[in-house]
């Protein structure tokens, strides 16, 4: 059984840092991709950063070089990096995990990251 459970989220102040963090069970971490998705309030789900299994990243133009994904392949756990987030950032975060076109989407349950000061 599959299953993705994230952890890390909170408030954090602009120009901070936090990193998500997203186990992920059964035995799907080196062969889907895994990413972070995000959304906000009255706005649709977007994706913000990916890595495949060859450990290629993809990045939302609007982090790119603030934010930055990761796998751990020993712990099968799959982190975010948020260095210097910004008010907009502020969203829900789901892990993500897809095995297109072959395999399955699977999600995580959430984990609200809130950027104030």
């Amino acid at each position: 059984q599959v299953q993705l459970v994230e952890s890390g989220g909170g408030l954090v102040q602009p120009g901070g840092s936090l990193r998500l963090s997203c186990v992920v069970s059964g035995s799907i971490f080196s062969t889907y991709n895994l990413g972070w998705y995000r959304q906000a309030p009255g706005k649709q789900r977007e994706l913000v950063a990916l890595v495949t299994p060859i450990d290629r990243t993809d990045y939302a133009e609007s982090v790119k070089g603030r934010f930055t994904i990761s796998r751990d392949k020993a712990k099968n756990t799959v982190h975010l990096q948020m260095n210097s987030p910004k008010s907009e950032d502020t969203a829900t975060y789901y892990c993500n995990a897809d095995g297109r076109p072959l395999g399955f989407v699977y999600w995580g349950q959430g984990t609200q990251v809130t950027v104030s000061s």
